[in-house]
């Protein structure tokens, strides 16, 4: 076999460039269009009261490998703002941990320090919620509307926005995006607690405050994520909504199929 492939190389070549309009170079361009888009993902700790949401950080990870996606992940090299014990719901007044390397649990230890993401090596980004997003990537869970974010994560934020690349944010994570980027469209699901399903409803006034444009979503309906087209983002409420775990998983794979979608890979 080898030797018939060498003895019809000639003859086979010659057929790629009638083939593909513009010779082998634009044959193999092609090849290189087709790649995996390249997606970074900002975790901010791990457990819900204190880090990442970890349902939420595997729901955009499967989602993302679903979709054939290169994901790597990035987290601030910084202190958390506290430490939660997670049995108790209480501050573990003792302890204190470092984002970075908290992260690296979720991440199974591949990720990076959030210095190192740069927009030339990513086609996207996604932020997964849970109140690290409001407590180690800015100080939203305590200053609210007047809240300031990491300096890293605003970097990243405006960078994606002025290369016109998508970013992807889930639960209590659109605050930081209502924040850094200037009348971007955003959704946490809806502005009224209604007998606790929605019990951060409160949030989407703190959206409004920040100048940004909240639009209500569902989580359990046929278009749980919002597209801001103009932007480039895409929002679902995830957990800020009471419902069952399988409804968080599709609602969050709507916002990655979107973000992959506006990658046009």
């Amino acid at each position: 076999p080898s030797a018939m492939l060498a003895s019809r190389g000639p003859a086979l070549c010659t057929a790629l460039r009638r083939a593909a309009p513009g010779g082998l170079a634009s044959f193999h361009s092609s090849a290189r269009r087709c790649r995996a888009a390249r997606v970074a993902v900002v975790l901010s700790g791990c457990g819900v009261y204190d880090g990442t949401e970890i349902h939420e950080a595997s729901a955009v990870l499967v989602h993302l490998s679903r979709g054939g996606a290169e994901v790597h992940m990035y987290a601030p090299d910084v202190p958390q703002m506290h430490v939660i014990d997670h049995s108790k719901g209480q501050p573990a007044e003792a302890e204190s941990r470092n984002v970075l390397v908290e992260s690296a649990r979720i991440a199974r230890g591949k990720i990076a320090s959030l210095a190192k993401l740069t927009t030339a090596d990513h086609d996207a980004v996604i932020f997964p919620g849970g109140f690290g997003a409001a407590k180690n990537l800015s100080t939203f869970a305590v200053d609210g509307k007047d809240c300031k974010v990491n300096r890293e994560v605003e970097r990243v934020l405006k960078d994606f926005h002025k290369a016109g690349k998508p970013i992807g944010l889930c639960c209590i994570s659109p605050v930081l995006a209502a924040k850094v980027l200037s009348g971007a469209e955003v959704t946490v699901g809806h502005e009224e607690e209604e007998g606790g399903k929605w019990p951060y409803a409160g949030t989407a006034g703190a959206i409004k405050e920040l100048g940004a444009k909240h639009c209500v979503k569902e989580v359990t309906i046929s278009f749980p994520a919002h597209v801001d087209t103009k932007n480039k983002v895409v929002t679902t409420p995830a957990f800020m909504c009471e419902t069952a775990l399988h409804h968080i998983f599709d609602g969050i794979g709507a916002m990655v199929k979107n973000v992959l979608k506006l990658t046009g890979k």
